[in-house]
């Protein structure tokens, strides 16, 4: 047509239309909503950073200070991230680290650490032996057959690891998301609490990493998604409440590479001449200044052998008593008789003010001194009550529980000694104010006197308390009633250890159970099996227990405690609980008197009753 080729005609037709289409798609990108990686997450308003002592970093996790994204599950959310810090102190190190954590989980620690060894440094880890576990090896049917708690360990494992959600764990994923793979993988060396020959022995508690001999990061944080960051199975967890300090001081890296030392030995592959538990030299407070702070820090556990004051919970207790105003507490778990009756010294004789936040899934339990503070006795179907429990003339009124996210704990072990005050005082650490931290695991505990430190705390004690639960609930108060009615006239006694306090081991991925209702009854002394003398057939009788695991526990004695009971594979809190009326144990061995060490403490504690003391 006149002369025109087709294309230009073709050309010409769909020119304008072209045109037409990219002026709207221009028109679209300039108004419409740009694209953006999270639209829906607005930003999150942030208070002002407290000022930090030159030598003593403290960070939270959940710390309205800061914000970030969680690198596993990509959730914007407040808080300090954890890992980060522990990460940028692992990669600064050019000459050592030594990390002794009770467990460790996330990849991105491990491919540090892997990477420093590759780049020539000297790399040590030790762990606890009860979170070693070959996950990507069990079968469907194990799998099936894992108790609750170790079910949610695997699942948390699986969310880590396999990464593309098909089920299944290649060889691709399990060498750089399984931790211990990558640890091995980059010939990193690492034990854990078994090393010195035994099945281990309470738990290795640590939760600190020393660099280059110079600076110590400790606190209360496991090197866990649960810990630092949240559950997966769980959208609105943003962690267990949980914190980290780092210090920078030569003089306590030296101290705690001593404590390192010990457990190490000559390392993995060598002579089983490493010491956890009670097996480590006892060492008394040892006390640092770090400019205008000073710093204490005790290892834990103490023998039985040695007086209540000479163990790291009767050193909290001194620290505690030289309270003049006031004492706030952030407790993951609170057991220990001889602070209670501390705290309740300090209430009836001084008027201090006594403010506490307990975890809820150990603040209501029938063993947790937070009855005491409340005002109530549980006696038992004898009617007998521990006599080493006072409770309080008038309960207190700021005692409670945080208002957490769903599936996440107030992991802290942390105590705020009259806070704004020239003799401010911070007690924190890996040790929970239980028996177990006491007498049975490897625990590390400081006490800090420093007022910039000290307003950390308080911030987040605050933070906890703002929107807090006070008092019992009303399970525990109708059960208090009821026994109070069925016992009007307890009969107070001097328990044992074990049965005044559970030797609890730390739970982090679930609570433990009830005991159940005080109408159960249970079994007659007379007539409980006996842990370290029964036969194997004896053993059998007992509920869940089969040829197999009546073996491993016949292998792993002698036992000291029912709780020890759990360094048994295949033995977990919810079949302690079932055996717990069922069982006994051979009593421990007279105790030797060794002198008090006062470092830190100018008054000595109120000390548990005992046989023969008589009970105010």
């Amino acid at each position: 047509m006149n002369g025109i080729p087709s294309w230009r005609r073709q050309l010409r037709r769909w020119l304008p239309w072209a045109a037409l289409l990219l002026l709207l798609v221009a028109i679209g990108y300039w108004v419409g909503p740009r694209p953006r990686p999270y639209p829906q997450e607005p930003e999150l308003p942030t208070l002002a950073p407290l000022p930090q002592h030159p030598r003593i970093r403290v960070a939270f996790n959940q710390s309205r200070e800061s914000t970030y994204r969680d690198p596993y599950r990509q959730v914007y959310r407040y808080g300090y991230n954890l890992e980060e810090l522990i990460i940028s102190q692992i990669r600064s190190a050019r000459q050592s680290v030594d990390v002794a954590v009770q467990e460790l989980n996330l990849p991105l620690i491990a491919q540090a650490l892997a990477e420093r060894r590759q780049a020539g440094i000297p790399v040590r880890v030790i762990t606890e032996n009860t979170y070693v576990r070959a996950w990507h090896q069990l079968t469907p049917a194990e799998v099936g057959a894992l108790d609750e708690r170790s079910r949610q360990k695997f699942e948390e494992y699986r969310h880590l690891v396999d990464v593309n959600r098909d089920g299944q764990f290649s060889p691709e994923e399990i060498a750089s998301r399984d931790v211990y793979a990558l640890l091995d993988g980059g010939q990193v060396p690492w034990l854990d609490d078994t090393a010195n020959g035994s099945k281990g022995s309470g738990l290795m508690h640590h939760k600190f990493v020393i660099i280059d001999g110079q600076r110590v990061l400790t606190g209360s944080a496991n090197f866990t998604l649960s810990d630092i960051h949240g559950d997966f199975d769980a959208p609105g967890s943003v962690g267990n409440a949980n914190h980290l300090l780092l210090l920078d001081s030569p003089e306590l890296a030296r101290i705690y590479t001593e404590e390192f030392n010990l457990m190490w030995g000559d390392g993995p592959g060598g002579s089983p001449d490493s010491r956890f538990g009670v097996q480590k030299l006892r060492r008394p407070l040892e006390t640092v200044y770090l400019d205008d702070a000073i710093v204490g820090v005790h290892f834990s556990p103490a023998s039985r052998s040695l007086p209540y004051e000479a163990t790291s919970n009767g050193l909290i207790a001194a620290t505690l008593a030289q309270a003049r105003q006031q004492v706030d507490l952030a407790l993951f778990v609170f057991t220990d008789s001889g602070i209670a009756n501390q705290l309740r010294q300090l209430r009836q004789e001084r008027n201090v003010e006594i403010r506490g936040l307990f975890d809820p899934g150990f603040a209501f339990r029938d063993y947790s001194r937070t009855l005491e503070m409340w005002g109530l006795l549980l006696p038992d179907e004898n009617c007998r009550v521990d006599a080493a429990r006072l409770p309080w003339t008038v309960p207190a009124s700021s005692v409670g529980v945080p208002n957490l996210a769903p599936g996440d704990k107030l992991h802290h072990k942390f105590a705020i000694v009259d806070p704004g005050t020239p003799q401010a005082t911070v007690i924190t650490g890996s040790h929970n104010w239980s028996v177990a931290a006491n007498h049975l695991n490897d625990e590390n505990l400081l006490i800090i006197r420093n007022g910039r430190v000290v307003d950390h705390f308080v911030r987040e004690f605050e933070r906890l308390l703002a929107e807090a639960r006070f008092g019992p609930s009303r399970r525990l108060q109708q059960q208090a009633e009821e026994r109070a009615r069925l016992c009007p006239s307890p009969v107070p006694v001097a328990l044992s250890p074990s049965e005044a306090e559970p030797e609890l081991l730390e739970v982090e991925a679930i609570s433990v159970p009830d005991r159940g209702s005080p109408s159960q009854p249970a079994t007659p002394q007379s007539s409980r099996v006996n842990l370290n003398t029964a036969t194997a057939a004896e053993l059998e009788q007992l509920p869940g227990i089969g040829p197999g695991l009546a073996q491993r526990i016949i292998e792993a004695r002698p036992f000291s405690s029912l709780e020890d009971l759990q360094r048994v594979k295949g033995i977990g809190p919810a079949r302690i609980e079932q055996l717990r009326d069922r069982v006994t144990w051979s009593p421990e061995p007279a105790p030797e008197k060794l002198p008090y060490d006062e470092t830190f403490g100018s008054a000595p504690p109120a000390t548990p009753a005992r046989s023969g003391q008589k009970v105010p």
